[in-house]
């Protein structure tokens, strides 16, 4: 599976959410900390071009925020990502 990178603040309970939903999937996230680190704010900026945390990528296609990452779970969309993201065995 393509690694799972979350950009986020140590207060943001949207963050939290966020990474709640991803692990009751059994997955692991990458978390970078925007607010310790400006280079790393500023890659988020240019990955996402969104300024709010958390933002939430699969490799490198990009989710958004956590009301996005609800939408895509409540749809479908999200475990079709995931699953696209896996390694196909031949």
């Amino acid at each position: 599976m393509s690694a799972i990178t979350m950009y986020s603040t140590h207060t943001c309970p949207f963050c939290v959410q966020a990474e709640n939903l991803l692990q009751s999937k059994g997955l692991s996230v990458n978390k970078i900390w925007v607010d310790q680190n400006p280079d790393e704010f500023a890659t988020m900026l240019k990955r996402s071009a969104r300024r709010s945390v958390p933002q939430v990528f699969i490799g490198d296609r990009h989710l958004g925020g956590f009301n996005d990452l609800l939408v895509l779970e409540q749809s479908g969309q999200l475990s079709k990502w995931l699953a696209d993201a896996q390694p196909s065995h031949s």
